[in-house]
């Protein structure tokens, strides 16, 4: 028996298998709008046989975006965009979910493959926002949200999340880590506010907190709800693996079904020990202190570790990035090395015997 190939229930939705594709910016809409890249990206991942497709981060406002290139859902032509998509990847037997996100401070970015820094306005940028006026490392100085516009966010989402149901994803995941907005609450060493949005836990915690119920009450109770969290900034004085299980407690309780955990990217040169499953001991702790089910992810690749990691109880599901980018058939290949039942796409059937 494989156990990353059994079903995972949650809510009103079955995941066929327990890998699921990782969310990976692609920087390559118009205007918010999902287009012919999107449907094939993703869609290879569906055919591929992964459990859960997962979209890149997608911005709930236009300064949400990370760069003028990200997907978004702030407007229903863009949900209208995202409709065809999913009706694709429910065809081959995939869970569709997406990434709710707001770049926050890190907004205004160019693509990583046309080099580093901001982008001005007249090149289609905009002034980014934050908790404070600080800058990520180079990048332009953001404007400083105010009491009144942090407290519009939770709504934004919300929202997002409506126009995202409707348009036919099954799982809602909110983004709050690699530094982006929330995760700039979060984080001491970016949130410096004196408002209730800012000093202790409790108040640097308030977005995040705040935006959970605001979507968990948009939705009702049959949406599975995830949330990304950074468990560790990597920095002394930065976020905690600790913080993160006090977080993940407090979201439970606001009826976050899962905690997707990663690490990292408040911080410009955080020193972070990479390697082959090096985030896994973090979700294996939220779940196993939190008592919520999590998500492992980072430099799983292979079929073997990937079982290992679900197998011994440390994630629930392992989110896949590179190594889907590198094969998108990798479920249907870790399915035969480890004995497993999978679903093939009719039109690929005559490659399942592997002779």
């Amino acid at each position: 028996m494989s156990y990353l190939f059994e079903p995972f229930s949650v809510r009103a939705v079955t995941v066929p298998n327990r890998v699921w594709v990782s969310p990976m910016c692609q920087y390559s809409a118009t205007d918010g709008l999902p287009g012919d890249w999107h449907l094939v990206h993703l869609g290879q991942f569906a055919v591929g046989g992964a459990g859960l497709v997962m979209t890149e981060a997608t911005a709930v406002s236009a300064v949400g975006r990370i760069s003028p290139q990200d997907t978004g859902i702030w407007t229903g032509e863009q949900a209208d965009a995202w409709r065809r998509i999913t009706r694709f990847m429910h065809e081959q037997g995939a869970v569709t979910g997406i990434q709710l996100a707001h770049a926050g401070r890190k907004g205004s970015s160019r693509r990583p493959w046309e080099g580093t820094g901001s982008v001005p306005p007249e090149e289609g940028g905009w002034t980014p926002v934050g908790p404070t006026a600080e800058a990520f490392g180079e990048y332009v100085a953001p404007h400083a949200l105010s009491t009144e516009e942090v407290a519009e966010i939770p709504g934004q989402f919300a929202a997002a999340a409506r126009r995202a149901v409707g348009a036919g994803f099954d799982v809602l995941e909110l983004h709050f880590a690699h530094g982006y907005l929330v995760h700039q609450f979060l984080s001491p060493l970016s949130n410096a506010r004196e408002d209730r949005y800012g000093g202790d836990f409790e108040g640097r915690a308030r977005l995040a907190l705040e935006i959970t119920d605001a979507v968990r009450a948009e939705v009702g109770d049959a949406v599975p709800l995830f949330a990304r969290l950074s468990a560790t900034d990597w920095v002394d004085g930065g976020w905690t693996v600790e913080d993160s299980v006090l977080l993940a407690k407090l979201l439970r309780e606001r009826g976050v079904d899962l905690i997707d955990a990663s690490t990292g990217g408040n911080v410009p040169k955080a020193s972070i020990p990479v390697g082959p499953g090096y985030q896994v001991p973090f979700a294996d702790r939220i779940r196993a202190e939190a008592g919520l089910p999590a998500a492992a992810v980072g430099m799983i690749t292979e079929p073997e570790h990937a079982e290992k990691v679900v197998a011994s109880g440390a994630a629930d599901a392992v989110f896949l990035g590179r190594a889907l980018l590198r094969d998108p058939h990798w479920p249907l290949r870790a399915a035969h090395a480890l004995g497993a039942g999978v679903r093939w796409p009719d039109q690929y059937a005559r490659a399942k015997s592997w002779h």
